[in-house]
């Protein structure tokens, strides 16, 4: 019987499988990028240079190779994009950053992100030369302004779920977009390896590659031996909330990969983002942490070891805090997904560090 579930599941595929395929005889699909641990989009290549990308979301695009057309028959809900992609809209930040990585940073010429608000030099730079414009938030774009510099392709985080007039607003101007799925990612490489989409859509798949095997190579440096140390990952809202990481959330994986072990291994393990919790609850199982790593862009940015300990009475009581080993998300920490790899590797070194003068590190920092 076992066996008989197991070849009707077989043959069900391969049916399904040819069905898509056979769904527009003009489009034929010749094999399928690999993938090591993104699960949130797949890409099928096509006869004629044809690119089928299939978001998480369930949305589809082609990308049309320079000067071929665009497939009869194509049905309706494949959006083709003809190459080359230029004067896009990107409102996800993390997204710019893999896209700037891979050298594509000229086919930007929007984005929801305010000139202070960014880290990222190159975005920075393009700004100051024009050639980069913010358009208005996420929330509310410049829709006249699109109207008249109407981008082929815009990319937004799934934050514009909070908003569906945006996306209503788009489609009426004929800007089609996609939600960038990476935040549904268990796997930190997985976010990373959605370098190798934009790869794709904007004819950089050797640099995102390249990129994304060069991240991958730091963290399996590090080895898979446990540091035995713990951590605790929080932050306090200017309310007095306290948050959390839940335990399987991609950056309890970060630290994982590089030898630390989440010191509250137990709290929601399925899901990932951050939990409320109350402070006295959050002592009782963080309190002997041996390390602290505070989210500092979220936390009310405090800019003294003062400041962090006025959020909270409680915590002077932790382990970690009297123990000097208390440390700091960078500002631009949740701004950028192309440097994971390196993210992990400064994971490691706080873990490792047993020299007091050491205070910063790439992604990671001290407070006096």
């Amino acid at each position: 019987m076992k066996r008989f579930l197991v070849s009707m599941l077989i043959l069900s595929f391969s049916l399904f499988s040819l069905c898509a395929q056979a769904e527009d005889t003009s489009l034929v699909i010749t094999g399928s990028m690999p993938l090591e641990y993104a699960t949130q989009f797949q890409v099928d290549y096509c006869e004629g240079g044809y690119c089928l990308i299939t978001n998480g979301d369930g949305a589809r695009f082609l990308t049309v190779p320079e000067g071929a057309e665009v497939p009869e028959n194509l049905p309706e809900d494949i959006t083709a994009l003809q190459l080359p992609l230029e004067n896009l809209l990107i409102s996800s930040t993390p997204t710019v950053s893999l896209i700037n990585a891979i050298g594509a940073l000229d086919a930007v010429s929007m984005t929801t992100q305010e000139y202070d608000g960014w880290y990222i030099d190159e975005v920075k730079a393009a700004m100051d030369a024009g050639t980069l414009s913010y358009i208005g938030s996420y929330k509310e774009p410049d829709f006249e302004a699109l109207a008249v510099n109407t981008p082929p392709f815009a990319v937004f985080s799934t934050m514009i779920d909070s908003v569906p007039e945006v996306g209503e607003k788009l489609t009426e101007l004929g800007i089609p977009y996609m939600r960038d799925c990476s935040t549904y990612e268990s796997h930190p490489l997985g976010r990373m390896e959605w370098i190798k989409l934009y790869g794709v859509l904007l004819g950089k798949e050797e640099e995102a590659q390249a990129h994304f095997e060069a991240q991958k190579a730091m963290v399996e440096s590090l080895g898979t031996e446990s540091t035995g140390k713990t951590v605790a990952m929080f932050y306090i809202t200017s309310k007095g909330d306290l948050y959390t990481r839940r335990a399987g959330d991609y950056m309890v994986k970060m630290l994982e990969l590089a030898g630390g072990e989440y010191v509250l291994p137990d709290l929601d393990p399925d899901k990932s983002g951050t939990q409320k919790i109350e402070a006295e609850e959050f002592y009782a199982g963080a309190g002997e942490a041996d390390y602290i790593v505070y989210i500092w862009s979220m936390g009310g940015k405090p800019e003294t070891m003062d400041d962090f300990l006025a959020k909270s009475p409680i915590l002077a009581d932790f382990k970690a805090v009297k123990e000097g080993n208390v440390w700091f998300t960078t500002p631009d920490y949740f701004q950028i997904s192309d440097s994971l790899g390196a993210m992990i590797v400064d994971f490691r070194n706080m873990l490792v560090n047993e020299d007091e003068n050491v205070t910063e590190f790439t992604y990671l920092f001290k407070l006096s």
